[in-house]
């Protein structure tokens, strides 16, 4: 399947995230430091990986030679039920989430520039397909991705969450931009401590991230003492992969729920890694911190929480109906039982996540109110009365209706519709209507327009973000984008020499001649990109094609010379060394 076609299939509120990959704007030198990670990863990780990793990379699209193609990948993941798309940087956490629950993975298509090789803040195309991809080729943990997409889609978040997120993006950006000044980076820095300082970190949203990082992106499977890789951050770091096998350094835990209340710096390396026995594990652990979260409580504190958040949320009724929007209030009786509850702002009311006729946003601009419970003298919630029973207890429309709760609140009003869904009254919609409390307090006025009541005894699920997002949209696609690459001619001809390179390198004998004059022009012209002299070297030690010293010379120097590359080319040419021995 085309990219484009699986584009058009989505919902509507997704595509604008997605992007169709430009596969010519990758360079040659991007293309390289793409191989030397993979050969290095693959080298280092043939131990410690877990046994899928390397199976993974073959079945799912990902060439150790050459950044991998979104189409390519598309046609190894159909086969076991996946897709890729690609995006831009960060999106929006509930949104990846989304995507992650219709099993389709989102690569960023960024690829990791020489300079920052070991570590990007920006998530890239390397950790975002070669890290993740490859264990999904084992049914428990899709399974276990797919569902903790489910349940992360919607985790209550809080207006500070979505403050994080945006400052985590702007600095990401702005670190990948080439053309941003020292200043604007410390900006962008301090933009994002103040952000997270000024968040507690207590939202479903946060504490399940804590669980996505623990497992998904830094994980370790097996028990404390034999552990294998599998966490896509680990997998696709040189440093840290090795880094997080030392004992002495890195504490393991075995993974439980408590992994959620363990907080982690982005910015630094893991001071403890969580363990888990299997993959049906994280599935159980994912099932536990769900058991805690408002979608499966429901009632009262389960609404407190939405209240708390500040954010949009959706209220599921026990007949079906979900009503989405700010919640700003609830009132309950003295066993907390819901008598009444209020949204302010844009609301939406929903059955089986497609918007009800004329119940919009449009329609209820600044919110509305509801009340729960029992109606006096009703057996049976008013939900599961049949239109004839309703009637022979007066209630039709076209005529005046009272609706008396056992809570004390009244509604009274003529009765226009009464909408029916599954058998189920969902919405009662009433004009010349007056909604009052026990104590008598106006909760509604006649002169306020349409009362559309929604129909219910409890909320059985509170969950983030609205039920039809494609006529309530919450996320948009970032205004600030990832900067364009701009290179400059002699950037472009040093490109033109990795491509020579590349070229003579894929093929089955090598032209002494133009090896040579190759090397002549490297040693001379490009002395310090030793990433070129790296795949020079290489070469001439694997294919025995002539002397390879003056290259190792210099990769030497330059090691003495900058600290950064240092243990890249001495790891580097342990690799090389290691296969020129294994395949003399």
């Amino acid at each position: 399947m085309q990219q484009q076609d699986i584009i058009s299939a989505l919902p509507t509120h997704l595509r604008c995230f997605v992007q169709v990959q430009d596969y010519g704007a990758y360079t040659p030198r991007d293309h390289a430091v793409w191989r030397f990670l993979m050969l290095q990863l693959q080298f280092q990780l043939a131990e410690t990986a877990h046994p899928v990793y390397l199976e993974g990379l073959r079945r799912t699209g990902i060439s150790i030679e050459r950044i991998p193609s979104i189409e390519d990948m598309n046609t190894c993941l159909r086969h076991i039920g996946w897709k890729a798309l690609g995006v831009d940087g960060f999106i929006p956490p509930a949104v990846f989430m989304e995507f992650q629950s219709r099993r389709i993975l989102v690569i960023a298509m960024n690829m990791r520039t020489l300079d920052q090789i070991l570590y990007t803040p920006a998530p890239d195309i390397l950790h975002e397909s070669a890290g993740h991809a490859p264990f999904l080729i084992d049914v428990d943990y899709a399974e276990f991705l797919q569902k903790f997409g489910e349940i992360g889609m919607k985790a209550l978040s809080s207006k500070q969450d979505e403050i994080v997120f945006e400052a985590i993006r702007h600095l990401s950006i702005t670190k990948e931009n080439p053309n941003a000044t020292e200043a604007e980076m410390q900006q962008a820095g301090r933009r994002l401590s103040d952000a997270t300082a000024a968040n507690d970190n207590s939202s479903e949203a946060a504490l399940l991230a804590r669980l996505h990082w623990w497992t998904v992106e830094y994980g370790l499977v097996g028990d404390l003492s034999d552990y294998k890789i599998f966490g896509a951050g680990l997998l696709s770091s040189l440093g840290e992969s090795k880094n997080c096998l030392d004992d002495s350094a890195v504490e393991k835990k075995l993974l439980t729920i408590d992994a959620i209340g363990q907080s982690y710096d982005i910015t630094t390396e893991q001071p403890q890694l969580y363990v888990t026995h299997s993959c049906r594990h994280l599935s159980q652990v994912l099932e536990d911190a769900a058991k805690g979260m408002t979608q499966t409580r429901g009632g009262a504190p389960s609404v407190r929480e939405a209240i708390a958040s500040e954010t949009v949320c959706t209220l599921v009724y026990n007949s079906g109906i979900q009503v989405s929007g700010i919640i700003s209030e609830v009132v309950t009786d003295t066993m907390d039982n819901i008598a009444y509850i209020r949204t302010t702002g844009p609301t939406q009311l929903v059955w089986n996540g497609v918007q009800l006729v004329d119940q919009g946003i449009d329609c209820h601009p600044g919110g509305l109110g509801s009340p729960l419970g029992q109606i006096n003298e009703f057996s049976r919630c008013l939900s599961e009365y049949s239109i004839d029973e309703l009637r022979f207890a007066g209630i039709e429309v076209g005529t005046p209706a009272k609706l008396e709760f056992v809570s004390g609140v009244v509604v009274e009003g003529d009765l226009i519709k009464i909408e029916r869904r599954n058998q189920k009254n969902i919405l009662f919609s009433l004009k010349n209507c007056q909604v009052t409390d026990v104590a008598g307090a106006i909760l509604f006025e006649r002169d306020w327009g349409q009362y559309d009541m929604a129909i219910g005894t409890e909320i059985i699920s509170v969950t983030g973000g609205s039920a039809d997002p494609s006529t309530f949209q919450l996320h948009n696609p970032p205004a600030e984008k990832t900067a364009t690459r701009h290179w400059s001619e002699p950037e472009q001809l040093l490109f033109k020499v990795y491509q020579t390179m590349r070229d003579l390198r894929e093929k089955q004998s090598i032209d002494l001649g133009i090896l040579q004059q190759l090397r002549s022009d490297i040693l001379e012209n490009h002395a310090d990109e030793w990433l070129l002299l790296f795949e020079l070297y290489e070469t001439t030690v694997l294919k025995d094609a002539a002397d390879a010293e003056p290259l190792h010379l210099r990769l030497t120097e330059l090691v003495g010379i900058d600290d950064s590359i240092h243990n890249l080319i001495v790891q580097g040419i342990e690799r090389v060394i290691a296969q020129a021995d294994r395949y003399p």
